[in-house]
């Protein structure tokens, strides 16, 4: 059966790693998963000198069980209010991929 997964990244300074990874398990994680459809959501985090790599990767049924998060224009990345204080930058678009076991 083939499913989608859907990846965002953002980067943050490293010394706001720990503070900025509590507040997207609490909005975006907390948000995937309960959305209808989604299967999985997990959370990478690598820091590497004075910045932090986030990657949030999910796996979800189908396009349209994507789209109840982020909307028709499910491609466009989402953000939350506070994603301002912590980000460095804005990336527009997420990355999608069929996936297969």
């Amino acid at each position: 059966m083939k499913k989608i997964t859907r990846i965002w990244h953002g980067i943050t300074k490293a010394e706001h790693a720990d503070e900025y990874l509590k507040y997207i398990e609490a909005t975006g994680l907390t948000d995937y998963r309960n959305v209808k459809g989604n299967l999985s959501a997990k959370i990478l985090r690598r820091i590497e000198d004075d910045i932090c790599h986030f990657l949030t990767v999910t796996e979800w049924n189908n396009f349209e069980s994507i789209k109840q998060f982020a909307g028709e224009n499910y491609e466009k990345a989402r953000y939350y209010d506070k994603d301002r204080k912590y980000l460095l930058e804005f990336e527009e678009k997420v990355i999608h991929y069929e996936t297969f076991e």
